[in-house]
C-alpha cells in the first residue's frame, strides 16, 4: 500500500493534502483533510476514525438508537484505506482523495462499512464460478446558486433561450451546449479520476441530465467510481456558477432522478450467462426473480429518505411494482434489446439519492437469491406495467421502513446486525424529519383552524 502512495507522490509531486472519503450508510462522502504523511500512516494501519461515522443521518446528526454512539461510548476503530483509489483533486491545486471504511482491532471488515458489505457479497459469485459486470446511470439537475421561496431551487438561466427554460426538451444537443462549460468541466475532471464516462443525455425536465459510467467488473470499484462521479459533477457544477442536485425529487411537477443499475455475469470462460451459455435465458429469468423477491424488502435501501417516495409514481418512468419486461420502461427489472453478449438486466427502482454500494449489494443479493432458489418469475409484463400490476411495492417511507425490518431475505446476505442499524438510523431520520413544523404547515392552519 505504502509503494502505492508512494507512485501516486511519485507522479503527483505537488500534492500537499488528501481528503479521506468514507461512504456513510446514506452514501453521504464523510471523513477528514490529511498530510500525505498521515495517510501514509493510515496505510500502515496506524489511524483511527470514530465508528459513529455509520450511526448519523443524512444530514449528519448522530442517531442514538444506532447501537454505536452511547453504547460503545462513541468508539474509534482502526481506518482501512484503499491504496488503488488514490486520485488528484483536479478542481483543488495540490489535492488528493482517497476511498475507505472501517475494520476491526483484529483487522477484519467492520460490519456497518458500506465498502466492506459489498465486497462480501460480491465475493459470494466465485463460488459460483461467475464475475458480476455493471454499469450505473445517474440522473441529476442542475440548479441555480439562488434559491427560490423556502429554498426551493430554481433550474439556471439559458442563454439560448434567454429565461430559466420551462419546457421539457427530452435528448436535446442544444440542452447540452447551454451547459458546455459544465460538462467539459465533468469530462476533465472525470479523467483525472480515471471515471469511464460514458455518455451525457439531457433527461425528462428542464434542468435534468444523466450521465452513464462504463462497465467495469469490480463491484467496489463500480460504486466508487459512482461516488466519485457525484463528488465531480457536484464540483463541476460549483465551478461553473452552479449546484448539482442527486435530490430524487427536487420539483414536485417534475421527472425524478433516479439510478439505473446495468448488470451482467460471466462464467469461468467470459461467456454472458444470461445470454452466450445453455439455458442462458432460464438464469436470466431465476436472476429476474430473485430481484422480485429481494425488492419490497429493499424499499429502504433504494429510497432511503423522506424525499425518495415523491419519485415513485405511476406514468412516471418511476417502478411502483416488483415487474419485469423486455425493452420496457415502465418496468422494475428491464432487460434492454442486444445480442446475447450484451445480455442484461436494468435495475430501474433506486433514487439517485441512494447508497450505491447498498444499492448494488441489494441488486447483487437479488441475483444470487434467484440464482440459488431457481424459481421462475410471473410473466414479462407487456405494455403499460402501471395498468398491469396487481402489487405494489412500499411506497412510503413508514412503509418501508416496516417492510425492511420484516425482511425475510436481505438479513442473510447483509446480516442481521447490519440491518438492525440500517433500520435504526433511517427511523431517526423519520422520527426527526417528521418532528419538523413545515411553512406548508403555517400557511394552510396557523390561522385557518
Amino acid at each position: 500500500m505504502g509503494d502505492l502512495l508512494d507512485d501516486f507522490l511519485g507522479e503527483h509531486p505537488l500534492t500537499e493534502s488528501v481528503d479521506l472519503l468514507l461512504p456513510d450508510l446514506a452514501g453521504v462522502l464523510r471523513g477528514k483533510r490529511l498530510p500525505p504523511s498521515a495517510v501514509r500512516s493510515a496505510l500502515a494501519g496506524e489511524a483511527f476514525f470514530t465508528t459513529t461515522v455509520y450511526s448519523i443521518d443524512t444530514p449528519g446528526a448522530n442517531v442514538a438508537e444506532s447501537g454505536l454512539v452511547w453504547d460503545e461510548g462513541d468508539a474509534d476503530r482502526p481506518l482501512r484505506l484503499d491504496a488503488t483509489t488514490l486520485r488528484p483533486v483536479p478542481w483543488r491545486p495540490g489535492g488528493a482523495q482517497i476511498m475507505g471504511g472501517m475494520a476491526e482491532p483484529d483487522g477484519s471488515g467492520f460490519f456497518a462499512d458500506p465498502r466492506h458489505l459489498l465486497a462480501r457479497i460480491a465475493g459470494r459469485f466465485a463460488a459460483l464460478g461467475l464475475r458480476p459486470v455493471t454499469a450505473l446511470e445517474f440522473e441529476f439537475y442542475l440548479i441555480d446558486q439562488d434559491s427560490g421561496p423556502h429554498g426551493a431551487p430554481l433550474v439556471p438561466h439559458s442563454a439560448r433561450l434567454g429565461r430559466r427554460p420551462a419546457e421539457t426538451e427530452v435528448f436535446a444537443p442544444e440542452r447540452v451546449e447551454d451547459q458546455e462549460p459544465f460538462f467539459e468541466l465533468v469530462q476533465r475532471y472525470g479523467e483525472a479520476q480515471d471515471l469511464p464516462v460514458k455518455g451525457v443525455l439531457s433527461e425528462f425536465a428542464p434542468g435534468q441530465f444523466e450521465i452513464n459510467l462504463g462497465h467495469v467488473d469490480d463491484m467496489v470499484l463500480a460504486a466508487d467510481q459512482g461516488a466519485m462521479l457525484k463528488r465531480c459533477i457536484k464540483a463541476a457544477a460549483r465551478s461553473t456558477g452552479q449546484r448539482a442536485t442527486f435530490m430524487a425529487k427536487p420539483f414536485a411537477e417534475q421527472s425524478g432522478s433516479g439510478l439505473h443499475v446495468h448488470l451482467s455475469l460471466l462464467d469461468r470462460e467470459g461467456r454472458n450467462l444470461f445470454g452466450e451459455t445453455p439455458d442462458g435465458e432460464r438464469h436470466l429469468r431465476h436472476a429476474v426473480r430473485g430481484l422480485q423477491d429481494l425488492m419490497a424488502e429493499s424499499m429502504l435501501v433504494f429510497a432511503p429518505n423522506a424525499n425518495s417516495f415523491r419519485r415513485l409514481r405511476p406514468l412516471t418512468y418511476a417502478p411502483t411494482a416488483p415487474t419485469w419486461g423486455w425493452n420496457n420502461r415502465t418496468v422494475a427489472v428491464r432487460v434492454p434489446p442486444g445480442g446475447p453478449a450484451a445480455r442484461r438486466v436494468e435495475h430501474r427502482v433506486a433514487g439517485s439519492d441512494a447508497n450505491p454500494y447498498l444499492v448494488l449489494a441489494a441488486v447483487l443479493a437479488g441475483v444470487l437469491e434467484g440464482l440459488e432458489n431457481r424459481r421462475e418469475p410471473d410473466e414479462p409484463i407487456v405494455g403499460n406495467a402501471y395498468a398491469k400490476s396487481p402489487v405494489y411495492l412500499p411506497l412510503s417511507w413508514d412503509a418501508a421502513i416496516a417492510a425492511f425490518r420484516a425482511g425475510e431475505y436481505l438479513p442473510r446476505w447483509f446480516g442481521e446486525r447490519f440491518c438492525r442499524l440500517f433500520a435504526a438510523v433511517r427511523q431517526g431520520e423519520r422520527d426527526r424529519f417528521h418532528g419538523r413544523i413545515t411553512p406548508t404547515e403555517y400557511e394552510w392552519y396557523l390561522t385557518t383552524v
